[in-house]
This record gives structure tokens, C-alpha cells and sequence, in this order.
């Protein structure tokens, strides 16, 4: 499959298991605490790619190790757990919206430290798919459901993800998807993520019922797909594409979520078709190519 192909097949897959994610945490937040479910999400992601990590060691980026640590602090450890706690208090399509705004992060972010590239019609067509999540989110939302802490928490995660997502196309981005996500979850995160779920009081307060085996059957799946396999297609999308255009995931992700809302009985309003269609046209924007000729770029500026 050319390039040009697969980042689209990769877009698509990954809105659909990242849109999935909500539900799925807040389905594991019925038997864990936030704490646990981020612990335990990340453990998990770390063990079953420990092979993976274990049998490229000698790949492993010695010369690159702060990026790979920064990269993994602020995208596959932070935010893992401040999405669990913020969804205490908020519902699932406030965070979506908060998490639509990464790629307005990735261009602050990109633009100020790593000096990235991009074009106007890649801006404007991010502007138009936002307002279409913004229109999708609040339509289907209680008003004054808004809270002051859970967006912050949400905001700082959505940053978190950008910092992370610019890091790895600037630094990291000789490194093979797969190794760089095992390398990610196993060298850098299963210590920290054990130490979590301890100070989380998991293993004092474990019982094994039928709402654990449920609960832990719940974060697996989030875990698994989530966690590991997206990030794994994440960082490929990464390797193909620009972070703007695979942070456009964040955009795509309120879609998946109201599909699962119809699934478990909810309606589709008029304005939630609206902002479904927004967000799509954006897209389709986005990708278009200009037809006027660029003008040459800086070989060492990374663009968007």
C-alpha cells in the first residue's frame, strides 16, 4: 500500500479504537479507581511488548534517550491517568471536544519549539473539522455541565499528547513504529506504572470477584487496542504522514463516540449529524492538495 493510502486506512482505524476509548474507561471506572485504570493500562501495554523491547535492545536510542523519555512521560504515562480522573466528573463528550483541540496544539507546540511547517489550507481545514467537533460534542451535552477542573486536566492531557506526538516526528522518527512503541511502554513505563498502581492501594484492596475479572477484561481491551496496537499505528502514522495530519485524529474520534451512543440506545440529533458532516468536509479540505506551486522549503524544517 503507497504511503498516501495507508495514512488514510491508519486515520480511520485509529479514530475508530481512540473513539472507543472512552467508553471503555468509563466502563472500567465502574471496578477501578481513575489511578488503577491508568496504572493498569499502561502495566498491561508494557508487559505484552516486553518481547518485542527485550529482542531489539541493541536498537534502542542510548543518543536519543531524554526525547524517548519526554515522549513518553508526556503522551503514554500523564495522560493515561488524567483522562480516567477527569471522566469522573465530566461526561464523555466533553472530553472529546477538549481532546479535538491536539491539533491546534501540535501547531502551537510544533511552530514554537521545533519550528514546523505548515500551510493555510492545512489550518483552515483543521479550523472547520474543530468546529464540527464543537458542534458534535455540545449538542448531544448537558448545558453548564462544564467544570473548571476536569477541562484543565483535559487540556493538560491533550497537550501532553501534542508534546509527545512533535517530539517523535522531530526525534525519534528513524526508529521502526513497533520498536518505538515497545521501547516506550516496556524500558520507560513499566516501573513507573507498577509504582502507580502500588501507591494506588490495587494490590491491598484486591479481591478476586466477578467485578474484577470484568473490570480487568474492561482496561485489557483498552489496553491492548487502545494502548499498545494504536500507539503502534500511531507512531507509523507518524513516520508516513506530519503530526498535524495525525493529530486530525482527535477530530474523527467524536463521530466514533456517538455511534456508540446510538448503539447504546441514545438518538442522533439534526445538529450531531451537522457536526459529523463539518468535520468530514474539513477533512476532505485538509487533504486537498493546493494548485498553486509552494514555494521551496527549508530541507531541514520538519513540516506539518
Amino acid at each position: 500500500m503507497n504511503p498516501e493510502k495507508e495514512k488514510w486506512v491508519l486515520l480511520i482505524v485509529l479514530s475508530i479504537i481512540w473513539g472507543s476509548s472512552f467508553i471503555l474507561i468509563k466502563k472500567s471506572l465502574d471496578h477501578f479507581s481513575p489511578y488503577e485504570v491508568g496504572a493498569l493500562r499502561v502495566l498491561i501495554a508494557g508487559i505484552l511488548l516486553l518481547p518485542m523491547a527485550i529482542s531489539n535492545i541493541k536498537k534502542f536510542p542510548r543518543k536519543h534517550i531524554k526525547w524517548l523519555v519526554l515522549a513518553a512521560i508526556t503522551g503514554n504515562f500523564i495522560p493515561m491517568f488524567l483522562f480516567p480522573i477527569a471522566e469522573k466528573a465530566v461526561s464523555s463528550s466533553i472530553a472529546g471536544i477538549v481532546n479535538s483541540m491536539m491539533p491546534i496544539f501540535v501547531i502551537i507546540v510544533g511552530l514554537l519549539f521545533w519550528k514546523f511547517s505548515t500551510t493555510k489550507r492545512q489550518l483552515v481545514g483543521v479550523a472547520i473539522s474543530f468546529s464540527g467537533a464543537c458542534i458534535l460534542a455540545l449538542s448531544g451535552g448537558e448545558s453548564g455541565d462544564l467544570k473548571l477542573f476536569p477541562i484543565v486536566l483535559l487540556l493538560i492531557a491533550t497537550l501532553g499528547y501534542a508534546i509527545s506526538m512533535t517530539t517523535v516526528k522531530a526525534k525519534l522518527h528513524e526508529i521502526p513504529a513497533k520498536i518505538l512503541s515497545a521501547f516506550v511502554f516496556s524500558f520507560v513505563l513499566i516501573v513507573p506504572s507498577l509504582v502507580a498502581l502500588v501507591l494506588s492501594g490495587f494490590f491491598t484492596d484486591l479481591h478476586p470477584d466477578r467485578s474484577l475479572f470484568i473490570g480487568l477484561g474492561f482496561v485489557s481491551l483498552l489496553s491492548i487496542f487502545g494502548t499498545g496496537l494504536a500507539m503502534m499505528m500511531n507512531y507509523r502514522l507518524l513516520n508516513i504522514s506530519t503530526p498535524l495530519f495525525a493529530s486530525t485524529v482527535t477530530l474523527l474520534m467524536p463521530v466514533v463516540a456517538v455511534i456508540w451512543g446510538i448503539l447504546d440506545g441514545e438518538k442522533l440529533t439534526p445538529m450531531q449529524f451537522v457536526g459529523a458532516f463539518i468535520i468530514l468536509g474539513g477533512l476532505i479540505f485538509l487533504r486537498a492538495k493546493s494548485p498553486k506551486k509552494e514555494k521551496p522549503q527549508d530541507p531541514k524544517v520538519v513540516r506539518f
